[in-house]
């Protein structure tokens, strides 16, 4: 892509401010797997799940900064696709974009039918199919208005997030240092280590942690999406990412922590939400109904940004061939049509998923899981390829560098192809693990049968 064709890519948007990008990586690492999926973390890890999340963390981090130092570098449309088709070849990059929106569309149904199911909480004789068209109109009106609309909504679903957990830190804490709570015998840092120990089921339990912590932080990779929107991507990007340590040991360690010591480990049984637990000790008698609204803010922020990811991805894999040519059209900057087609993908898919079992969330979290850690490898991969092929004097003008070059880029290549070793270990995961390989089949045929490869080949 010439230097003309990067900035008509990048002057497309210009709709998210310094604030939006914050925000929408902040918000990106909360949501349902934090209020929900921490229950099923911690009784598989016990305490040590606390390791588990730092272990994430660190990957996150280092994921991060190398799409971060490639989209100051060169902020594009089809973000990690786009990079994953020059540094490693077209096929990668027609099979990571398509993998995202794959991932994407998967939680987007997940968070749909859950965001169904908790207005039930207060509208129990309303039809589910009510719900789920009313949050449809609202994320598809704001994606398709404008990025800047796109933005405001992630900014108000984010401050409800965020209050949450500061509230829920703050209240914890005053049980910890103030004795409060209906059980305060039970209340201490002790409950760190006095059932079983630190690491209960032993460092078995810990890995089966780590598909549930890095479902969890799915979804922060749309920060590089954003880099095309942005006003000022060589500012904003960087202090995104630059938060995320903090963000990490802040809502996910801090967090954990605060459960863990206020609830004996094994009484954290998934039935209810760590966070209801905190609120119910603290007297909060409408605790279910202040976590309902907050988990129906995730829900709705996490599809908010889920289809302004995909859309952003498809648009730009639509130019290099590698999706029909309708979906690279914009008007104001919002790919009309690739939003559309997601729109009217999710409203079948929910239909088709209101006749599957509620324990298909356990399923849909693993698929997710394998198909965010393949989008993060070939970030990774593609990075490493990136800088080798970048001439040295560039190099050494990077604006945003990642640390620790090439040692944290390998630590975190090799912990996310331990964690498909994990999914091959472990027959929980099988099916998502055969799901997502013929996923790679069915794609990589099409590639070839479309003629595809022809085509994106002649671009590259």
């Amino acid at each position: 892509m010439t230097t003309t064709q990067q900035a008509t890519s990048v002057q497309q948007g210009h709709g998210l401010k310094a604030r939006h990008i914050h925000f929408i990586a902040l918000g990106s690492a909360i949501g349902t797997g934090l209020f929900y999926g921490s229950a099923g973390a911690i009784q598989a890890a016990g305490p040590s799940v606390l390791l588990v999340y730092l272990l994430g963390g660190a990957v996150v981090y280092f994921l991060l900064r190398a799409l971060g130092e490639m989209a100051v570098h060169a902020p594009v449309t089809g973000s990690f696709a786009e990079y994953a088709r020059r540094y490693l070849g077209d096929w990668s990059g027609y099979i990571t974009g398509w993998m995202y929106a794959f991932e994407m569309i998967i939680v987007c149904l997940a968070d749909l039918t859950a965001i169904g199911i908790y207005m039930k909480f207060w509208f129990p004789d309303t039809p589910q199919w009510i719900w789920v068209a009313v949050t449809l109109l609202i994320v598809g009106a704001a994606n398709l208005a404008s990025a800047r609309w796109f933005g405001e909504l992630e900014f108000g679903m984010t401050l409800i997030k965020v209050s949450a957990v500061v509230a829920m830190i703050l209240g914890g804490a005053a049980i910890l240092v103030f004795h409060l709570g209906n059980s305060p015998q039970n209340v201490g840092v002790d409950n760190l280590w006095n059932d079983g120990g630190f690491m209960p089921n032993g460092f078995g339990g810990m890995v089966s942690a780590f598909i549930l912590v890095l479902f969890a932080f799915g979804g922060t990779e749309i920060i590089g999406v954003t880099a095309s929107e942005a006003e000022s991507p060589e500012r904003s990007i960087p202090k995104a990412v630059n938060t995320v340590p903090v963000r990490i040991l802040l809502f996910y360690v801090l967090t954990i922590f605060v459960i863990v010591a206020i609830n004996p480990w094994r009484t954290i049984t998934g039935d209810e939400s760590p966070f209801v637990q905190i609120f119910t000790a603290l007297g909060v008698n409408w605790a279910a109904a202040l976590l309902n609204v907050v988990v129906i803010s995730a829900a709705l922020s996490a599809i908010n940004s889920d289809l302004f990811g995909a859309g952003r991805v498809i648009a730009g894999m639509a130019k290099e061939n590698h999706a029909p040519a309708a979906m690279a059209k914009t008007k104001r900057g919002v790919p009309v049509m690739t939003v559309v087609t997601l729109l009217i993908v999710m409203v079948i898919g929910v239909v088709l998923n209101y006749f599957i079992p509620e324990s298909i969330f356990e399923s849909i979290a693993a698929l997710a899981t394998f198909a965010t850690i393949f989008v993060w490898l070939m970030i990774l991969l593609a990075h490493v390829a990136f800088r080798r092929q970048l001439p040295e004097a560039e190099r050494s003008a990077l604006k945003f560098p990642v640390p620790l070059w090439p040692l944290g880029q390998y630590f975190t290549i090799a912990f996310i192809v331990f964690t498909f070793g994990i999914m091959v270990w472990q027959p929980d995961f099988h099916s998502a693990l055969y799901a997502g390989i013929g996923f790679i089949v069915v794609m990589t045929g099409i590639y070839f049968i479309s003629g595809a490869n022809k085509a994106g080949s002649k671009n590259s």
